[in-house]
């Protein structure tokens, strides 16, 4: 039996109500899902800026009536005081996922950004600890250790940030520690590196790599690849994020007020990612056929706010609160692409 394990047995034995900001995104609705199957009680909170009704369906649909019956849906902005206050009455966890990702967008709107990833973050923040909430459990970023170079990246060691959005994420963690000082308030940041799945809204200006290269691909269209493909990333499946988010709720309190990576502890350049896709999309039943990959891919210039190379140690999550990684990145890519044709394709 692994911690995991024993969190998802106790969490069956003792049922808790749980606040799951960001619910209608990514890796809020699979979060939902886990908690909702371990017959959890969940209220949920979104304002659909970057979230989706069908996300919020599809949960509804993998779940028991019994078990849907336990979410609560709240329609609203943590940009608003009074609404995490509502959000947060009478709940045991916290689990912040709600964010305005994307370098890029965070470049080109940083006030937004700003306004979403600090402003709200610290509204949730007080909410929660005028509520007194028993864990606080947030979504950090691997975009904290900037131009820090070194390989893997360990929590201790960060450089300089190299955009808005890496700024805001950093001052989600001065926060946090400011309210452990001064208030008691213990959380925990979970620096997620790429995570990828299930639900990855594959459309937009700002989507993820692997869900656009997945939808261009699957429809025998050309992928631009940044640099000379060689930029490599520490790319993390939901279910492995799921897994952290948990341990991290159920952590004892040693293990608190601090923040952890999330990630596999490997690099995955964005040429093997490729190569990844298209061999799974081959596959795949009624996939297009990729006979010819060199004119699939073309090469364009580096993008601004990006790092090289980025690499996880998990050697701390795993110590202290019992992370074991379970989805490397070659299954995660068969998930995701069995889960995009059914759900985007």
């Amino acid at each position: 039996m692994t911690r995991y394990d024993d969190v998802k047995e106790e969490l069956k034995r003792s049922p808790k109500t749980w606040l799951l900001t960001g619910v209608a995104g990514f890796i809020g609705s699979n979060l939902l899902e886990t908690l909702l199957l371990l017959d959890q009680s969940v209220v949920g909170l979104d304002n659909f800026s970057t979230g989706f009704q069908h996300n919020l369906d599809d949960v509804k649909g993998l779940v028991s009536s019994e078990q849907w019956s336990r979410f609560r849906f709240v329609e609203g902005d943590i940009c608003e005081l009074e609404t995490c206050r509502f959000a947060t009455n009478g709940v045991d966890f916290v689990l912040h996922q709600a964010a305005l990702g994307s370098v890029p967008r965070s470049i080109e709107d940083p006030i937004r950004t700003n306004k979403n990833n600090i402003d709200g973050f610290l509204n949730m923040l007080l909410a929660s600890k005028d509520h007194r909430i028993k864990s606080f459990v947030y979504a950090a970023s691997s975009s904290t250790y900037g131009d820090h170079t070194a390989l893997p990246k360990i929590e201790e060691n960060i450089g300089n940030p190299l955009s808005p959005y890496a700024v805001t994420k950093y001052v989600n963690e001065l926060y946090a520690q400011v309210f452990s000082r001064c208030y008691d308030f213990h959380s925990i940041g979970l620096r997620y590196f790429n995570v990828f799945g299930p639900r990855q809204n594959p459309d937009g200006a700002y989507a993820a790599v692997i869900p656009k290269w997945i939808a261009k691909l699957s429809k025998g269209e050309s992928v631009q690849i940044n640099g000379d493909g060689e930029t490599s990333r520490d790319f993390c499946y939901v279910s492995n994020a799921v897994q952290a988010n948990l341990l991290a709720v159920m952590a004892p309190e040693t293990a608190r007020g601090q923040v952890y990576n999330v990630a596999v502890g490997d690099r995955t350049s964005l040429n093997e990612l490729f190569s990844l896709i298209c061999d799974s999309l081959s596959k795949s039943e009624s996939a297009v056929s990729i006979s010819n990959r060199s004119q699939l891919k073309s090469k364009v210039l580096f993008r601004p706010g990006d790092v090289r190379h980025s690499q996880a140690s998990v050697h701390k999550a795993k110590s202290l609160l019992g992370y074991i990684p379970s989805v490397r990145v070659d299954e995660g890519i068969r998930e995701t692409v069995r889960s995009l044709k059914r759900n985007y394709l």
